[in-house]
């Protein structure tokens, strides 16, 4: 761990204990859903005021890296969230010095039901009226630092009049905007759960689609 994790503070408290605190609550109160295995995504942590009091120059900086270990930690146990990941550090003056208490609760986004592309580490991607391309160069909306991604690999793209081939019609998605995935080229192609897309093909809630090594999720909204 880097950051506040790898500073010493005086006291029997340390930022480590706390993120170990936060995976463990994550571990323990995850739940099987049809899409896979959730975790808590908004987290409160309470401490006593004196560990409270000696945090309070680095609790900024303490919070924010305790998102990213929690986002960190879905990925590698292949957790998915509700919503986004939210850190609250509160104080509890019944506590002595060193206690720890770590709460995690399922809280949906407060994003309009809109299509949306989940990526591996739960972060999830609100999908609108342009293309979202998926690629190893910067200015792709995801981007991927894996050698058998292509710099442009794919694109989802609302579908102007539907998608063309054989999957053309098979969407059942009930909302105004209908989505599609296009391979641009790529070197190694483009899957649509497991299966190599050769023409545009419209996404299904649920639908996974692959790059490389990377899986992302497509929900419809």
């Amino acid at each position: 761990m880097e950051g506040v994790f790898a500073r010493a503070f005086r006291g029997t408290l340390q930022p480590v204990e706390i993120g170990r605190r936060l995976t463990r609550e994550m571990d323990l109160r995850r739940t099987i859903a049809p899409k896979g295995t959730l975790a808590p995504n908004e987290f409160r942590i309470d401490i006593a005021r004196a560990d409270r009091n000696r945090f309070a120059a680095i609790e900024d900086e303490l919070v924010d890296e305790l998102v990213l270990l929690a986002r960190e930690h879905a990925q590698m146990e292949r957790y998915s969230f509700l919503g986004p990941v939210t850190v609250d550090l509160e104080t509890d003056d019944s506590f002595p010095a060193g206690k720890i208490a770590v709460f995690g609760e399922f809280t949906p986004s407060e994003e309009p039901n809109r299509a949306r592309l989940v990526l591996s580490d739960g972060r999830a991607i609100v999908l609108g009226a342009s293309a979202l391309t998926i690629g190893r160069l910067p200015d792709c909306g995801v981007v991927l630092a894996d050698s058998n991604v292509s710099r442009y690999h794919a694109e989802i793209r609302p579908a102007a009049g539907g998608a063309t081939g054989p999957d053309a019609g098979r969407s059942r998605l009930s909302g105004p905007t209908l989505y599609e995935v296009a391979d641009l080229g790529s070197t190694n192609g483009t899957r649509v759960n497991g299966m190599l897309i050769t023409v545009p093909r419209l996404l299904d809630d649920g639908d996974r689609v692959t790059v490389g090594a990377t899986t992302v999720v497509f929900e419809a909204g």
